[in-house]
């Protein structure tokens, strides 16, 4: 039998995505809380920046009962904040902190951290005083907290995300040693600056210098406090095999624990539903296709989709459109395909042409003008993805049996031209395709899996890593995703790659595609907080036990 696991007795966790959607670990996080909350009931404490002030966030429920005495003591210490519920499954309590009265005291906190842990501030620009003064705050916060309700008896984990965190995770290591820190990198800074650089990170990960890197990127700061924290906290983790590599090498620190990124599938519509809900997304995005392009596509088209931040490179949205242009020729393909760029990019407003088109319910058989984008953008002119569809000369052709689509903005349910959410438009695809570059996790596969769609995505993604790891070898696109090898070097044979597997899928009979879809629907299970919480609780363990003998070492 194994040793019985330390568990917290109280969890604080702090990110600049809590009760503010901005990227992946806003999924991380409001997915996990739920399993915590039911764990813990209101011992879990999630700390956020108040971003909205004297808006109400679409994401939060304010309490002003909740820890009322405190809140009032709090305030009197000059420490703002809201305090209520976040607005997701399980309702974990939230606490919005208001940082922005501690830039004044910016440069005495830079040299308290300066000389306790030698962190770098000097070469601060951009977001790094914005993340360091809420961190700072969040910090106090858990301190506050730690003097008005809890002792030296309580066991605490303070758990921090991302190197917005840093400066709290050091001010709470240094004022409450008592405290267990825990410190998840999702990415590190220099990692992902190397690839979003267009240099090569993984044959030369091994040689490259983490502060030199960062000199010569201009990333001295953030690398600085990344690394730091990463040396100083109880537990240092991150989210896959693939990024815990990354770290060693480029802050010179291995990771303690591994954290894969699960998720909860209560999204997921089931049975009827999940059909309704499928037709009327292949519905939308079929008749915004044709209204755009004069064409007369019908349910027979295969939909293919890439969908995530607007990382040209590392996310792998250059490869996937030289996987479609290469399509194009492709004498096997034996269905028309229907291709999106879901990606927010400088937008500026639905295309007024499109919405009267969609509006007037008639069919055209001529194109609009750019019949290659949904919505007009800021920068026309100078956008990555207009730019290799204009080099590579693709038009979106009558004849062309790959159509190829940018839609340029967030699909929260109100864009002015599909005006449906991401999750009710994802699961009308047939494939999704992720060929990332530097992705430490991935949760796009792993939604789409969710949704029964295929996907294909590469082995230098955690999520890809994994896949092929529960196959026990190379996962295919039978298996519900297809794990395509990529390296610094293979881009061309990544594009043949995805234009071969597409090609083969066109060809699938339906007893393959159901299966394809019920195997992803298999795999994504596997993915499942109930499966991948117990990580956290190593962690946990990990980080109380290092605090317990520093405790008795003092």
């Amino acid at each position: 039998m194994g040793k019985q696991l330390l568990f917290p007795d109280y969890i604080f966790e702090s990110s600049w995505e809590v009760c503010n959607k901005v990227g992946g670990i806003y999924t991380v996080l409001s997915t996990r809380a739920k399993t915590l909350q039911e764990r813990i009931n209101d011992h879990i404490i999630f700390i956020g920046p108040d971003c909205w002030h004297k808006n109400q966030s679409p994401y939060f429920i304010e309490d002003p009962t909740l820890f009322e005495e405190w809140r009032k003591e709090a305030s009197k210490e000059g420490l703002n904040m809201k305090i209520g519920r976040w607005d997701i499954p399980g309702k974990p309590i939230a606490i919005l902190v208001d940082f922005e009265p501690y830039f004044d005291k910016k440069n005495d906190i830079y040299a308290m951290l300066w000389e306790l842990y030698q962190v770098d501030s000097l070469h601060a620009y951009g977001d790094y005083d914005e993340a360091s003064m809420f961190s700072y705050a969040a910090g106090l916060v858990v301190e506050s907290f730690y003097h008005f309700y809890l002792n030296a008896d309580t066991k605490v984990i303070y758990h921090g995300n991302e190197w917005m965190t840093g400066l709290g995770l050091l001010y709470i290591r240094h004022r409450l040693p008592q405290i267990a820190t825990v410190f998840t990198t999702h990415a590190t800074s220099i990692g992902r600056s190397i690839a979003g650089n267009n240099k090569p990170l993984y044959d030369y990960l091994f040689a490259y210098n983490g502060d030199q890197m960062a000199g010569e990127l201009n990333m001295q700061s953030k690398h600085s406090i990344e690394k730091q924290t990463a040396k100083n906290v109880d537990c240092f983790t991150t989210v896959s095999d693939i990024t815990a590599k990354e770290c060693l090498e480029l802050l010179d620190k291995p990771v303690d624990v591994v954290l894969p990124n699960g998720f909860e599938n209560n999204f997921v519509p089931k049975g009827a539903e999940f059909t309704k809900k499928r037709r009327l997304a292949r519905q939308r995005l079929i008749s915004v296709a044709n209204a755009l392009m004069g064409t007369d596509l019908g349910d027979d088209v295969l939909i293919v989709s890439t969908s995530g931040r607007y990382e040209f490179r590392n996310k792998g949205v250059d490869v996937y459109i030289e996987a479609m242009n290469r399509l194009l020729r492709d004498k096997n393909l034996k269905k028309q395909v229907l291709a999106f760029i879901e990606v927010p990019g400088w937008v500026g407003e639905p295309r007024k042409d499109l919405v009267e088109r969609l509006a007037s319910g008639k069919k055209f058989d001529t194109p609009l003008e750019v019949p290659l984008i949904t919505h007009w953008l800021h920068n026309m002119t100078h956008d990555n993805v207009l730019g290799m569809l204009k080099f590579l000369d693709m038009w979106n052709r009558a004849e062309d049996h790959v159509k190829l689509i940018f839609l340029p903005c967030y699909l929260t349910g109100d864009d002015g031209v599909f005006n449906m959410t991401y999750y009710d438009l994802v699961l009308g695809n047939d494939l999704c395709i992720y060929p990332s570059y530097y992705e430490p996790w991935g949760y796009t596969p792993l939604e789409a899996v969710a949704f029964k769609v295929p996907c294909i995505t590469t082995d230098l993604a955690g999520f890809g890593q994994w896949a092929n790891m529960v196959k026990g070898g190379h996962s295919e696109l039978e298996d519900g995703v297809k794990v395509i090898h990529r390296t610094d070097y293979n881009y061309s044979e990544v594009a043949d790659a995805i234009k071969d597997t597409v090609s083969a899928f066109s060809a699938f009979s339906k007893e393959q595609v159901a299966k394809a879809r019920a195997n992803a629907d298999k795999l994504s299970k596997k993915a499942l907080w109930s499966h991948f919480i117990t990580y956290y609780y190593e962690a946990y363990d990990f980080a109380l036990r290092t605090a317990s003998q520093r405790k008795e070492t003092n």
